[in-house]
């Protein structure tokens, strides 16, 4: 069994049409995830969210790349380095 990482995944949104399938994604990892924070910076037009998750490797791999893959949405993970 893999062990656990804490990871920050970044997330900004520039197509807001996007939400409801980020929510999905998000919904799918929802037993991973620490805490959330999201910010609409409504000036610019793009929305910023901050997700912690403690998961598997390839789970968090999994949801960066899904998230990653929706058009409109720049994602960035960072993983702590060990235990």
């Amino acid at each position: 069994m893999e062990e656990n990482r804490i990871a920050l995944v970044g997330i900004i949104v520039e197509d807001l049409a996007a939400t409801e399938k980020i929510n999905a994604i998000l919904h799918e990892c929802a037993d991973f995830i620490v805490g959330r924070m999201g910010i609409p910076y409504r000036q610019k037009h793009v929305s910023i969210i901050s997700v912690v998750v403690d998961a598997p490797c390839d789970v968090i791999s999994s949801l960066s790349g899904k998230l990653g893959m929706l058009p409109g949405v720049n994602v960035k993970t960072v993983y702590t380095k060990g235990k």
